[in-house]
Protein backbone atom coordinates (compact mmCIF):
# COMPACT_ATOMS: atom_id res chain seq x y z
CA UNK A 1 0.00 0.00 0.00
CA UNK A 2 2.55 2.16 0.94
CA UNK A 3 4.68 1.25 -2.56
CA UNK A 4 1.42 2.44 -4.59
CA UNK A 5 0.70 6.00 -2.62
CA UNK A 6 4.17 6.35 -3.30
CA UNK A 7 3.88 5.62 -7.05
CA UNK A 8 0.69 7.43 -7.39
CA UNK A 9 2.24 10.59 -5.90
CA UNK A 10 5.21 10.37 -7.27
CA UNK A 11 3.65 10.35 -11.03
CA UNK A 12 1.33 12.76 -10.48
CA UNK A 13 4.54 14.98 -9.50
CA UNK A 14 6.44 13.68 -12.57
CA UNK A 15 3.50 14.45 -15.48
CA UNK A 16 2.66 18.09 -13.86
CA UNK A 17 6.18 19.03 -16.33
CA UNK A 18 4.48 17.61 -18.96
CA UNK A 19 2.17 20.11 -20.13
CA UNK A 20 4.95 22.73 -19.75
CA UNK A 21 7.24 19.95 -21.89
CA UNK A 22 4.90 20.02 -24.59
CA UNK A 23 3.82 23.55 -24.61
CA UNK A 24 7.21 24.35 -24.98
CA UNK A 25 8.06 21.89 -27.57
CA UNK A 26 5.28 23.28 -29.77
CA UNK A 27 6.15 26.78 -29.46
CA UNK A 28 9.61 26.85 -29.30
CA UNK A 29 9.35 29.55 -26.84
CA UNK A 30 11.47 29.39 -23.82
CA UNK A 31 11.31 33.09 -22.52
CA UNK A 32 9.25 32.40 -19.48
CA UNK A 33 10.78 29.57 -18.53
CA UNK A 34 13.32 31.01 -15.30
CA UNK A 35 16.53 28.84 -15.37
CA UNK A 36 17.10 29.15 -12.09
CA UNK A 37 13.94 27.38 -11.84
CA UNK A 38 15.00 24.88 -14.21
CA UNK A 39 18.36 24.32 -12.92
CA UNK A 40 17.43 24.48 -9.14
CA UNK A 41 14.69 21.76 -9.66
CA UNK A 42 16.58 19.26 -11.64
CA UNK A 43 19.34 19.53 -8.92
CA UNK A 44 17.11 19.00 -6.37
CA UNK A 45 15.13 15.97 -7.90
CA UNK A 46 18.89 14.50 -8.35
CA UNK A 47 19.30 14.21 -5.18
CA UNK A 48 15.52 12.81 -4.65
CA UNK A 49 17.20 10.28 -6.67
CA UNK A 50 19.85 9.98 -4.55
CA UNK A 51 17.64 9.58 -1.53
CA UNK A 52 15.87 7.00 -3.20
CA UNK A 53 18.84 4.79 -4.42
CA UNK A 54 20.06 5.21 -0.43
CA UNK A 55 16.44 4.33 1.19
CA UNK A 56 16.34 1.63 -1.24
CA UNK A 57 12.36 3.01 -2.75
CA UNK A 58 11.60 2.30 -6.21
CA UNK A 59 8.86 5.02 -6.40
CA UNK A 60 11.25 7.54 -5.14
CA UNK A 61 13.96 6.48 -7.88
CA UNK A 62 11.53 5.87 -10.76
CA UNK A 63 9.22 8.82 -10.21
CA UNK A 64 11.85 11.40 -10.15
CA UNK A 65 13.90 10.10 -12.74
CA UNK A 66 10.79 10.52 -14.85
CA UNK A 67 10.94 14.12 -13.83
CA UNK A 68 14.32 14.74 -14.06
CA UNK A 69 14.13 13.88 -17.49
CA UNK A 70 11.29 16.19 -18.20
CA UNK A 71 13.07 18.85 -16.20
CA UNK A 72 16.78 18.47 -18.26
CA UNK A 73 14.05 18.21 -21.52
CA UNK A 74 13.19 21.69 -20.32
CA UNK A 75 16.34 22.87 -19.75
CA UNK A 76 17.72 21.63 -22.98
CA UNK A 77 15.01 23.31 -24.99
CA UNK A 78 16.11 26.54 -23.07
CA UNK A 79 19.90 26.05 -23.55
CA UNK A 80 18.98 25.77 -27.01
CA UNK A 81 16.58 28.69 -27.70
CA UNK A 82 18.95 30.63 -26.00
CA UNK A 83 22.44 29.54 -27.97
CA UNK A 84 19.56 30.27 -31.17
CA UNK A 85 18.93 34.34 -29.88
CA UNK A 86 22.70 34.91 -29.25
CA UNK A 87 23.74 33.43 -32.36
CA UNK A 88 21.02 35.76 -34.08
CA UNK A 89 22.12 38.87 -32.38
CA UNK A 90 25.54 38.03 -33.80
CA UNK A 91 24.74 38.09 -36.98
CA UNK A 92 22.51 41.42 -36.84
CA UNK A 93 25.24 43.17 -35.42
CA UNK A 94 27.39 41.81 -38.07
CA UNK A 95 25.16 42.65 -41.20
CA UNK A 96 24.12 46.07 -39.27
Amino acid sequence: MVQTLGFVAGTLTAIAFLPQVIKTWRTQSTGDLSLAMLLAQSVGVALWIAYGVAIDSRPVVVTNTVTLVLALLLLALKSSSTLKKASSAQVTRKSG
